[in-house]
């Protein structure tokens, strides 16, 4: 079982690695603090929000399908699914400010560091599916 977590963890260091190269190449540091919010982009100022609450939803929603009396190698399947959903909203929401909105850099570092801190870690996700440590 703990190569299904290793490979959840490479999946999440590569959409780490992938989000913060696009902000590496796309973003004036700069300029990161200069954020101005107006009438015409205040819908930008929620994409954060509507990402975290969306992604989270989607999460909890996707382990709901998991059944108590499932065998580990399912639960861990749909807490693949769940998390790797999770975090694509989490990413679709940060490439959509750098390229859509350049000047709210800050707001889409910080779901990048949002991001960087759901990374997968054993005991979350033994705790999480309600497993014991010994039938990993």
């Amino acid at each position: 079982m703990n190569q299904k977590i290793k490979t959840l963890k490479i999946i999440h260091l590569a959409m780490v690695g992938g989000v913060t190269l696009g902000y590496t190449f796309l973003g004036d540091f700069k300029t990161i603090f200069n954020m101005v919010i107006d009438d015409s982009s205040l819908l930008y100022a929620f994409i954060p929000a509507i990402a975290y609450v969306f992604s989270n939803l989607m999460f909890k929603n996707t382990l709901k399908t998991i059944k108590n009396d499932a065998p580990v190698e399912e639960k861990l399947a749909v807490y693949q699914s769940a998390s790797i959903i999770r975090w694509a909203i989490i990413e679709s929401a940060c490439f959509i400010l750098i390229i859509l909105k350049p000047d709210f850099l800050l707001l889409g570092v910080i779901l990048l560091i949002y991001l960087i801190l759901i990374a997968p870690k054993e005991p979350q996700i033994i705790k999480t599916l309600g497993i014991k440590d010994s039938e990993l």
